[in-house]
């Protein structure tokens, strides 16, 4: 899953990741309430793995963390990968401090970084 407000990073970043054949579907969410939405169905498939923005308006990432903590109680925990634009050392820092963020990274996703994360959690 990808959870970005930004259409042209999703397109970029949807290629990447259904390039490294490791994927059955990609789903993409514009927000964090999209995305919650989304993972709230009862027949949504599993997610193994979000790729978060950090600024998105309405709901920022570390905003859908705290959110999605309440459901990962009831749903199977995914892999959650900050991906983000943002330089900053504090938001790194405050990255470190969620659980559920496996990976910090920088956009944009490249084919190797896509292939080792899915080396590393599956």
């Amino acid at each position: 899953m990808l959870v970005d407000d930004n259409e042209a990073d999703n397109v970029f970043h949807e290629i990447m990741i259904t390039r490294s054949g490791a994927v059955e579907e990609v789903v993409v969410a514009e927000s964090g309430f999209e995305a919650l939405d989304y993972l709230k169905k009862p027949d949504a498939p599993e997610v193994d793995l979000i790729f978060l923005d950090i600024n998105m308006p309405g709901m920022n990432g570390f905003e859908f963390l705290e959110q999605y903590a309440h459901l990962s109680q009831t749903h199977p925990a995914a892999v959650v990968v900050m991906l983000t634009s943002s330089p900053s050392a504090e938001d790194h820092e405050r990255a470190r401090r969620y659980p559920a963020i496996k990976s910090y990274m920088t956009k944009p996703l490249s084919a190797d970084a896509t292939a080792k994360l899915i080396e590393q959690f599956f």
